[in-house]
C-alpha cells in the first residue's frame, strides 16, 4: 500500500514497530520520488498516536490520507482465551484505529478534507477461534460507519476494506495444511497478494471514489459470499 501510494503521488508516512522493516519501506518509496517519513510508535498508546500525527504533519505536510492498518492476532477458543490475549488484540486493533482516527481527523476537520481508510477483516462477520480478532474488526466496521456520517460535514471521507486471505506475516503463520484448506473455500482458488489490496485502497482514497462514504468493502476472492 505504502509503495503504491507513492505511485499515485503521495508522500508516505510509514509506521511499524519494526524500525528495520520501515526503513526498507520508506527507501523503496523514495526511489518513486516521494518524501518519506519513518517512525516506530506505537498507535495502541493514545500519547503516541498524536505524536506520530504532529511529527507527520511538520515532515510531511497536514495529513490527508490516514491508513489504519495496525493489527495482531492471537488465537484461542472461547473457552480458552485468555483475559491478556483479549485485551491486547482489542488494544492494538480497535484502540489503535481509534487514536490515530481520532487524530488525524482533527487535522482534516480544521483542512476541511481528508480520507481515512480503516482495515478490518473478514473475520468480521465471525471465525473460529478469533472471538476477539473477529470483535476488534468488528469494531473497526462500527467505527467505519459512524465516522462517515460524522466527518462528511468536514468533507472527510472513511471507508474500509475487509480483506480475506492475504499473503502477509500474519497469514505466513497459518500452518500449510490449514492454509490449503483455507484455499479450498475461495472461490477465486488463490490467495489475495497484497498488491490486490494496494490497488483498491488506493482507489478509495483518490478523487475517483469521492462519492463513496460509509463503505466496507471484501476483498476475499469471494469466501464472504454465499451461504
Amino acid at each position: 500500500m505504502a509503495l503504491e501510494f507513492a505511485r499515485q503521488g503521495a508522500h508516505v508516512a510509514v509506521n511499524d514497530l519494526s524500525a528495520e522493516g520501515a526503513a526498507d519501506i520508506a527507501k523503496k518509496v523514495q526511489s518513486l520520488g516521494r518524501k518519506s517519513l519513518v517512525s516506530t510508535h506505537d498507535v495502541s498508546a493514545r500519547d503516541q498516536a498524536r505524536a506520530l500525527t504532529d511529527e507527520v504533519c511538520s515532515k510531511l505536510g497536514p495529513v490527508t490520507i490516514l491508513v489504519n492498518n495496525a493489527g495482531i492476532t492471537r488465537d484461542a477458543m472461547l473457552h480458552k482465551l485468555s483475559e491478556e490475549l483479549w485485551d491486547e488484540v482489542i488494544r492494538v486493533n480497535l484502540k489503535g484505529p481509534f487514536n490515530m482516527g481520532q487524530a488525524c481527523a482533527e487535522v482534516m476537520i480544521k483542512n476541511k478534507k481528508g480520507v481515512i481508510l480503516n482495515i478490518s477483516s473478514v473475520a468480521w462477520l465471525g471465525n473460529i477461534g478469533q472471538t476477539n480478532y473477529s470483535a476488534s474488526k468488528a469494531g473497526v466496521v462500527g467505527m467505519t460507519r459512524t465516522w462517515a456520517v460524522e466527518l462528511a460535514r468536514h468533507g472527510i471521507r472513511c471507508n474500509a476494506i475487509a480483506p480475506g486471505l492475504i499473503e502477509s506475516v500474519l497469514t505466513r503463520q497459518v500452518p500449510d495444511e490449514i492454509r490449503q484448506q483455507f484455499i479450498k473455500k475461495i472461490p477465486l482458488g488463490r490467495i489475495g497478494d497484497p498488491q490486490d489490496v494496494a490497488n483498491l485502497a488506493a482507489f478509495i482514497c483518490s478523487d475517483r471514489a469521492s462519492y463513496m462514504t460509509g463503505e466496507v468493502i471484501h476483498l476475499d476472492g469471494g469466501l464472504s459470499t454465499g451461504i
